[in-house]
């Protein structure tokens, strides 16, 4: 049964920015990143005058492949990414949002004044699956120093398609609930599975760059995921949380918001899961 996903209306972002934490900023990042001023500006237009505030968290540096489908030129290169574009970003809209020159870490949070609150909205861009068990394990949890994490949207993607997911993390503002948006990692289990190897490696020329990942994809799913934010910002509802793109075939596909499917698809994977260990000790 699809449903219809509602904001919480419990005035927690009252008389504040509405705080987003960004964490990578290479392809889908960088992207990600320049789209959030317009959001920011169209905020305050409708009426919610402080907008948002941002902080980017990313401890890659610069390199002569990012300049071909990144928006870093030569000067750039051998900087931190993160800084580089808050820089640039701060520079032309007047802002004083922030980065941080550091991976992300589950146990980190408690030790960076930026976070030691609750964070509306973490939007992921990363490549690994070790990243992304790492925000897994943070970000649903009760007592961990990550406990207050509102929404996680989750941008991933290869080289001619890739995905966007908006869930709710299992924590201390999420609770247990039928209705709870599905996080990517409780959806796709296999994204954060660190025994199938990562699937990116660091290119060492422009045209593996290229090969690995096409140029535009990364637009396609910032531009998308960032109208799905926007959306439920402005109106407060969402009628899907996600959406799958296919460059070849040009077309996209949005996530229903549908309990009943994740409910079986969780049946599935526990089924799955037994047959597996019915399998190893035969």
């Amino acid at each position: 049964m699809k449903i219809t996903h509602q904001l919480s209306n419990d005035g927690s972002v009252s008389g504040r920015a509405i705080r987003v934490l960004l964490i990578g900023s290479g392809g889908n990042g960088s992207t990600v990143l320049f789209g959030l001023p317009y959001l920011h500006h169209a905020l305050v237009a409708w009426g919610k005058p402080d907008g948002l505030d941002v902080t980017v968290m990313d401890a890659d540096t610069v390199s002569p492949t990012n300049c071909v489908r990144q928006p870093f030129g030569a000067a750039d290169i051998g900087q931190n990414k993160a800084t580089t574009l808050v820089n640039r970003v701060n520079m032309f809209h007047g802002f004083q949002w922030k980065s941080q020159e550091e991976f992300f870490s589950k146990t980190k949070a408690s030790s960076l004044s930026s976070y030691d609150r609750t964070i509306d909205l973490v939007i992921s861009c990363v490549d690994t699956r070790s990243a992304r068990l790492e925000m897994h394990e943070a970000f649903n949890n009760a007592t961990g120093p990550w406990r207050c994490v509102r929404y996680w949207c989750d941008l991933g993607n290869n080289a001619s398609n890739g995905q966007f997911v908006l869930g709710q993390p299992l924590n201390a503002i999420n609770r247990r609930s039928r209705v709870r948006l599905r996080t990517v990692t409780e959806l796709f289990p296999s994204i954060m599975d660190t025994s199938l190897g990562e699937g990116s490696q660091p290119s060492c020329s422009a045209a593996d760059a290229l090969q690995k990942q096409e140029p535009f994809v990364n637009n396609v799913l910032a531009t998308s995921a960032l109208a799905m934010v926007t959306r439920l910002l402005r109106y407060g509802t969402l009628d899907h949380h996600g959406a799958f793109y296919n460059a070849a075939t040009g077309r996209t596909v949005p996530m229903p918001i549908d309990p009943d499917m994740w409910e079986k698809q969780s049946r599935r994977r526990r089924r799955m899961g037994r047959r597996r260990n019915v399998t190893g000790l035969a």
